[in-house]
């Protein structure tokens, strides 16, 4: 799929219809720190991941042994980009040691609803 995204990119470029800058985005890796509910209101879960596609799949198809299995903790409720790995991960970390009230306002803000996100970044 991200072949195919650069592949895009790249003819887009050729063609004069995008600027230049497209390609180096899209060459940029990103990193994602998000947060993961059973239910709204339910338990919650804090991860990192540089494939959010991927790893919220692996949890919805309970292929990730541990809390999330056990609690059925699937629901994609919140995510945030990052550049830097190193930011994701010192962002997860404090996030993981937060209130959970601090969680859900955060939640709340960007999706008061907890519908689960999942089919908005996956779809193509």
């Amino acid at each position: 799929m991200r072949l195919m995204l650069l592949l895009q990119l790249y003819r887009g470029v050729v063609a004069g219809l995008v600027p230049a800058t497209s390609i180096t985005k899209a060459l940029m890796h990103q990193y994602y720190v998000y947060i993961l509910a059973s239910r709204p209101g339910g338990a919650l879960y804090v991860g990192v991941t540089n494939d959010l596609v991927r790893r919220v799949y692996e949890h919805k198809m309970k292929l990730v042994p541990g809390h999330t299995k056990r609690y059925q903790i699937d629901r994609l409720v919140y995510f945030e980009v990052y550049d830097s790995p190193s930011t994701a991960i010192q962002r997860e970390k404090n996030m993981k040691h937060w209130p959970r009230i601090w969680k859900t306002r955060l939640i709340g803000e960007m999706n008061a609803t907890w519908r689960d996100l999942y089919d908005e970044i996956a779809s193509p």
